[in-house]
């Protein structure tokens, strides 16, 4: 492979495993579909377990399409919003599908979104029903008159649990704080209620791989979150995409571990919509936190697991990670974040399992890039190459349209099947985003001669100290490969000289402590002395989104005196 290698000659195929196409012969079949064909093939086999309930794909099927029938009798019709505000918790699975199946069009939020943050969402949607949790239940009635919402039906994490754990929740439930009474208001009702009186069939509705499927709230990270418009062919294409990636896991053959947040659009596709694909039992983890992960794993022996760094590391620092077998794991998925190398090899290590790094964006439903699955083939610390159908570029800072040299950075571009048609009530903001079909991402990235990418950081977070640019991971990862540092993330803070110096926010591993100066001294020795920190503060911890990225927005705000 020589230097002279370019984009369009796509060398990334070279680096595709055995049996992982260039193209997908896609199926016309929207997600629906796939769920009905996984309830013919595999009736029998558990769909999803919660807890230790257990529902097979012939229940699941068969509760979808009653929740379908339930939808149809609220007045909800082909085109019309319903907002999902659940943890990973059957009902929230149910309802996704079921809103999907009759051509209505699912909106995803998250449950620990502030009031201000969920209005927002549920107006620019037009949502008219909710479906929500009873310890929601009550907020949401208040909030109802200030938004479009007709009808809100309610579960309980109770609804689902295997005896005697259902006959005990009633008892602890609310002393605990899993339960909530919900009050009595117009057009509220329980979600087994409606169930039980819902008719059989749900109404046949064509659906096309045109039609809108869902809108996908961005993280709002950087500001007001944006509505992502995925149609039914972005999802089933990604679903079939991801399939033909990974050829080596068989239909009906592995248990998921559905951790990541369905609300969120990497759990969405991979955790819970590829799962249902290949009929996979998928062991929901409503609250993904290292003590339950580590409990789940060792108790429901999940093969396949996509998380996120925050996920890997925690477990990694749980005491209790000592006492779990965690080699049922055959293979994990890291996105989201970037995966810190010394992380990498201690969770394979524990596991025996290979973790492959990729990438994707709220705007890409999410995957376009992974790595092979295979140590020979895998660049640790690389996004990967791009999927079957993606294309990729690396474009010019400033011009957005130049590509630059092999080798060098830019802004990652993306093209492919998996692309959202644009945001909601956002024309100029989608013409800026998608430009004559390609996503910018705004993330500043490489790629080899091999075709392997890696992302350097995002454009906003570049900082530029005395004329050099300065990659906040460069400096991460430093401090990541310190004994004594559980994570860590840098920010350009103002200085009188240089114009930017790097500020770095650290959190120990539990019973260590540290000083600045000790740290400073490390740094030395793996940093050029422009990309040395001028401050390091210790926290306990770092502000995240729900799926594990620092928001660097309230760090930057802090440092400017904003908060």
């Amino acid at each position: 492979m020589t230097a002279s290698v370019g984009y369009k000659d796509k060398p990334w195929f070279k680096h595709y495993e055995v049996g992982v196409p260039e193209s997908v012969m896609y199926e016309n079949i929207c997600l629906p579909g796939f769920l009905e064909r996984s309830a013919n093939d595999f009736p029998n086999r558990m769909a999803l377990l919660f807890q230790g309930y257990k529902l097979t794909y012939r229940e699941l099927n068969d509760m979808v399409n009653r929740f379908s029938a339930c939808l149809s009798g609220f007045g909800i019709k082909k085109g019309d919003s319903v907002s999902i505000l659940l943890p990973n918790v059957i009902p929230c699975v149910v309802s996704y599908y079921a809103i999907l199946k009759i051509g209505a069009i699912a909106v995803m939020n998250n449950p620990l979104y502030s009031d201000r943050e969920l209005l927002h969402q549920f107006n620019d949607s037009g949502s008219k029903l909710l479906i929500t949790l009873d310890l929601l239940g009550n907020r949401m009635i208040d909030l109802r008159p200030q938004t479009g919402i007709q009808h809100i039906i309610y579960t309980s994490i109770g609804d689902y649990l295997p005896f005697p754990q259902n006959m005990l929740f009633p008892l602890v439930a609310k002393k605990k704080k899993l339960a909530a009474d919900v009050k009595s208001a117009a057009n509220v009702y329980q979600w087994k209620e409606v169930l039980t009186t819902a008719k059989q069939a749900p109404p046949k509705v064509a659906l096309s791989f045109e039609d809108v499927a869902m809108y996908q709230y961005t993280g709002g990270t950087t500001g007001v979150s944006k509505g992502v418009t995925l149609t039914h062919g972005n999802l089933s294409r990604q679903v079939q995409q991801l399939r033909m990636w990974f050829p080596m896991f068989a239909k009906g053959q592995e248990t998921m571990l559905g951790a990541l947040p369905f609300f969120h659009v990497f759990g969405l596709s991979v955790a819970m919509n590829l799962s249902i694909y290949m009929g996979w039992g998928d062991v929901l983890v409503p609250k993904p936190q290292p003590k339950p992960l580590l409990e789940t794993i060792g108790k429901f022996k999940p093969t396949f697991a996509p998380l996120v760094p925050t996920m890997y590391i925690g477990m990694l620092n749980h005491p209790q990670i000592r006492k779990i077998d965690m080699t049922s794991i055959k293979g994990c998925f890291s996105g989201s974040a970037p995966l810190p190398v010394e992380v990498i090899k201690e969770f394979e290590k524990k596991t025996g399992a290979v973790i492959v790094e990729g990438f994707g964006m709220t705007e890409s439903t999410p995957v376009t890039h992974i790595n092979p699955f295979s140590a020979s083939k895998r660049k640790v610390g690389s996004i990967g190459i791009p999927i079957s159908d993606t294309e990729a570029r690396i474009v010019n800072l400033v011009d957005g349209t130049t590509d630059m040299p092999v080798g060098e950075v830019g802004e990652l571009i993306i093209r492919g099947p998996q692309v959202m048609k644009g945001y909601l009530n956002k024309p100029d903001e989608t013409a800026q985003t998608v430009v004559d079909g390609w996503l910018h991402t705004g993330d500043i990235a490489m790629m080899d001669t091999d075709g392997y990418f890696f992302i350097v950081d995002r454009k906003k977070d570049m900082i530029i100290s005395g004329g050099y640019n300065v990659y906040p991971r460069d400096v991460e990862e430093v401090f990541f490969s310190h004994p004594k540092v559980q994570e860590a993330t840098a920010i350009g803070i103002p200085h009188p000289i240089r114009g930017e110096s790097v500020k770095v926010f650290v959190v120990l591993k539990p019973g260590e402590t540290a000083t600045e100066k000790e740290l400073l001294e490390y740094c030395k020795g793996n940093l050029a002395t422009y990309k040395l920190p001028t401050r390091i503060e210790f926290r306990a911890d770092l502000p995240k989104t729900n799926v594990g990225k620092v928001l660097k927005k309230d760090l930057r705000s802090e440092a400017d005196g904003k908060v």
